[in-house]
């Protein structure tokens, strides 16, 4: 069941557009069937490739798309600092004078 939401994450929004995460502290009983531990997560891998899914594609939806959006907000945090814009602690022209 699981991998039936990936795939249709996948077909509505593309591969591009898939990431997975996972916590197996403190869910007892709430696990996808077949994930029991981090030692299940290859059940991942061999699923999405017997249903198609490249190499690369895998290689996406198990990481490398979180990467990859992480370097792009890393990227714009990076301009946004060299436009010299005030942060958000810095006084902003439309607070309120301090009673």
């Amino acid at each position: 069941m699981l991998i039936d939401h990936i795939d249709h994450i996948a077909k509505v929004a593309g591969v591009d557009h898939v990431g997975l995460g996972s916590d197996f502290d403190g869910v007892s009983g709430q696990l996808p069937e077949g994930l029991d531990s981090p030692a299940d997560l290859p059940k991942i891998t061999q699923a999405l490739l017997d249903r198609g899914y490249s190499a690369e594609d895998c290689r996406k939806i198990l990481g490398g798309n979180l990467l990859r959006v992480f370097r792009e907000v890393e990227a714009v945090s990076r301009e946004l600092k060299a436009e010299n814009r005030p942060r958000i602690t810095d006084k902003q022209p439309f607070d309120k004078p301090a009673k």
